[in-house]
């Protein structure tokens, strides 16, 4: 489900805001891993 929400972000589709508390620590992680550390953020 963290990779779903971090291509969902990737692709410009959702926010890191939206992402459900529980798996906001797995989908910046991805995030970092990909390149795109800075879409890990509350304001995005």
């Amino acid at each position: 489900m963290a990779k779903f929400y971090a291509m969902r972000i990737i692709d410009g589709k959702t926010t890191f805001k939206k992402v459900p508390e529980r798996l906001k620590e797995a989908v910046a992680a991805i995030l970092s891993e990909e390149g795109y550390s800075n879409l890990a953020s509350e304001g995005v």
